[in-house]
């Protein structure tokens, strides 16, 4: 059959058009993720604990806030790379960075954090002091911090924070907790331990005390304005970019994990790369399994023994044990895990593909040939092959999820390469962490439904290929 004619019979049934509504999803997406990310994304940015260093950590998704009413906190990140407002008081200029958050209460903000990059100066160090009034008319100052200044030998201009920004965490800063003691003592004349404010520090910038209430708060919704101001020593200094982030209680698409990475973006990285893995190994192992059978049932006697004693025996080898003892060796590689997958599937398929030649090679149609004196290549891949060719090829679409599952049950096991993001190793961290006893199913649940779905979307495309391989199935329907 012609593949035109194949993929009319595939979708002509159920199964078959569901199977491939399945797959365009799977190559739109890996096609998607090729084009948008760098192929360094997982040790440049998934291994990179920098890059989500501002995102709230094991937060389920936004979509979350359809049930979870006003506990679930947005994620809000302000930046800014100019100043709302300069002045001038004695010579020294001040930068006003303004960013106003409107707070609905409810839940309370998971952390506060300030980041400042790409300062230079040319003589005095910047002081950096961020402010926050609230709804109530009440300031509080959170932090005030100096630029690191000249160091010895160091010529102007004088450049800080170019390769990584300056991260200041207000969550369990002891001078953050300091302040809040003496504001809320001179605010509400309450006296509280750092004990009692250790890790409410988020609570109490947005609410207020609770009477009798030893340490408890309350929210206070409303407008609140947060202002960095820049204490700089001339107009040349540069501040490039501020950026603010008040972390919220829930974030993206597909939540974070606990190291506040982005589940939605290690899951669309996991597509191309199961495709790769599932076609990688389907395809070459297909090609050796159904190469050697063919040449076993074909040309029979000890070449025939030979590769059917070796296919018995090399099926029978343990993977798992040999696998491990490699990557003790060679280290967590992913292209280790595919070349074992290859060199451990194709002996069943060669076994049944010796039995079909065998069956074929007695026909007519080969011993015709024979006596027009073909050659034996030529009677292998020409006439043999193409037919049982529908056969291998639904043995191929039909390896494939094996293959990504396998893969994806290594990882499972710690075996696969935790510099690249599949659904495997998203599960592993899962798992290891403990988010299935700790209730973060938006971390365990998506990975295995992506394994699931896309191993079925092979299997429905095989059941679809049945009236292909089989022709007695094309004429009953």
């Amino acid at each position: 059959m012609r593949p035109r004619d194949i993929a009319r019979v595939i979708l002509s049934t159920g199964s078959g058009r569901v199977g491939a509504v399945f797959l365009a999803v799977l190559v739109l997406a890996s096609i998607f993720v090729l084009v948008r990310f760098p192929l360094d994304f997982g040790p440049k940015r998934w291994n990179n604990p920098g890059e989500w260093a501002d995102n709230p950590k094991a937060a389920p998704p936004a979509w979350t806030r359809l049930w979870a009413g006003d506990r679930a906190v947005r994620h809000a990140v302000f930046q800014a790379s100019e100043p709302s407002a300069k002045t001038t008081v004695a010579g020294l200029e001040q930068r006003a960075y303004a960013f106003t958050y409107d707070y609905p209460g409810g839940g309370t903000p998971t952390f506060l954090a300030l980041a400042v990059e790409d300062v230079r100066f040319a003589s005095r160090a910047p002081v950096l002091t961020l402010q926050v009034r609230r709804p109530d008319g009440s300031s509080l100052i959170l932090s005030q911090t100096v630029v690191r200044g000249p160091r010895p030998g160091e010529t102007a201009p004088y450049l800080r924070y170019q390769d990584s920004p300056l991260r200041l965490g207000f969550s369990n800063d002891p001078d953050a907790l300091a302040r809040i003691r003496e504001f809320l003592a001179q605010q509400y004349g309450l006296s509280l331990t750092g004990d009692a404010l250790q890790g409410k520090l988020a609570e109490a910038v947005f609410g207020t005390p609770v009477q009798g209430g030893d340490g408890q708060f309350q929210p206070l919704p409303g407008p609140y304005e947060f202002t960095l101001t820049a204490v700089t020593g001339a107009p040349s200094d540069v501040i490039g970019g501020v950026k603010l982030v008040i972390g919220g209680s829930v974030y993206g698409v597909m939540g974070t994990d606990a190291l506040g990475r982005d589940l939605a973006l290690g899951l669309l990285f996991g597509f191309p790369v199961a495709l790769a893995i599932g076609i990688a190994t389907s395809l070459f192992a297909t090609a050796i399994g159904a190469s050697l059978g063919i040449l076993s049932g074909y040309m029979a006697g000890k070449t025939d023994i030979a590769i059917q004693r070796f296919s018995d025996i090399w099926s029978n080898v343990p993977l798992l044990p040999i696998l491990i003892f490699l990557i003790f060796i060679l280290g967590q590689k992913l292209w280790l895990v595919v070349v074992m997958l290859i060199l451990f599937g194709w002996p069943g398929l060669t076994i049944v593909v010796r039995s079909m030649v065998l069956q074929i090679r007695g026909g007519q149609l080969v011993e015709a040939t024979q006596a027009l004196g073909a050659s034996r290549s030529r009677i292998m891949f020409r006439h043999l092959l193409f037919q049982i060719a529908p056969f291998i090829f639904a043995q191929m679409i039909f390896f494939t999820p094996g293959a990504i599952l396998a893969e994806a049950g290594l990882s499972f096991l710690g075996l696969g390469d935790p510099s690249i993001p599949t659904w495997g190793q998203i599960l592993e961290n899962g798992f290891r962490t403990g988010a299935v006893y700790v209730g973060y199913w938006w971390w365990v649940l998506p990975p295995g439904l992506l394994i699931v779905a896309t191993a079925m979307t092979f299997v429905l495309l095989t059941l679809g290929l049945e009236p292909v391989v089989n022709p007695r199935l094309r004429d009953r329907r």
